[in-house]
């Protein structure tokens, strides 16, 4: 395989959007690591990809230092580069904050804060002896507003938004640019499990655009951050949410108002 193809790593690359930022970044031309804790879906899911020689399949938990740099080192062996680091992995737990344990609590901080500050630190070292690279880290719309059952993954998610910024700051003057996209509700395997008709209703009636993102969406979005199109985007968090980040309270009321002449 040449070297001259770019090459991403994406973590939590079995399924949902970080398997959909992966299929994303290989119709593009590029090489893939994808990384996942889950060996079983990981397998399944290389096995079902196109371009066997354009894939590697790595097994590690983000929030391990060792597992990680060994997933980097794997990564190099087999494509020489990384320039594209996605830090998507991602764990929740949805329970009233007196009801959350401390284990539970940092979990969620080990895997979806700490885990994209090891990756990043592995690989920036390697981004930094080419030409420069893109990071980007998955946040979420519950990074930027606060909603009940999600005291850990919210706050998590939040330090991540910052974090973005603290790797922009420091690694922007090296040729590495450090973003964060923030999806609003998605319509993944997991949302179509667990959101009853009353909850997608009421997601609906609250995003402008009137429904659930789409996977590709997302992936769609992570590609822009790390292409030569945003080139001179750095520390940014993009919102991917229909506009949900955007509006208030009054949205329905002011929707079945529209065209009406209503100031």
């Amino acid at each position: 395989m040449p070297k001259t193809l770019k090459t991403a790593l994406v973590t939590g690359a079995a399924r949902g959007i970080g398997l959909a930022t992966a299929r994303a970044f290989l119709d593009q031309g590029w090489q893939v690591s994808l990384l996942d804790i889950d060996s079983d879906t990981l397998a399944a899911t290389t096995a079902s990809l196109p371009l066997p020689e354009r894939i590697l399949a790595v097994v590690a938990d983000v929030a391990d230092e060792a597992q990680v740099q060994t997933a980097v080192d794997q990564t190099m062996a087999r494509f020489g580069r990384i320039d594209a680091l996605v830090n998507n992995a991602g764990v929740a737990v949805f329970k009233p904050l007196l009801q959350t344990t401390a284990q539970e609590w940092q979990r969620v901080i080990d895997v979806n804060l700490t885990g994209p500050f090891l990756c990043t630190q592995a690989v920036a070292p390697h981004m930094l002896r080419g030409s420069g690279g893109a990071v980007v880290n998955i946040a979420s719309i519950s990074g930027l507003r606060a909603s009940t059952l999600r005291v850990a993954y919210g706050t998590s998610k939040a330090a991540l938004v910052h974090l973005t910024k603290q790797q922009a700051a420091e690694l922007g003057t090296q040729g590495i640019r450090v973003n964060c996209v923030a999806p609003g509700p998605v319509d993944t395997a997991m949302a179509q499990a667990v959101h009853s008709a009353d909850i997608r209703a009421s997601y609906h009636e609250a995003i402008p655009l009137n429904r659930y993102g789409r996977e590709a969406e997302i992936a769609n979005a992570v590609l822009f951050l790390c292409s030569e199109a945003a080139s001179y985007v750095n520390g940014q968090t993009l919102a991917v949410d229909g506009g949900f980040d955007a509006t208030g309270i009054g949205l329905t009321s002011l929707r079945q108002g529209a065209g009406q002449g209503h100031d």
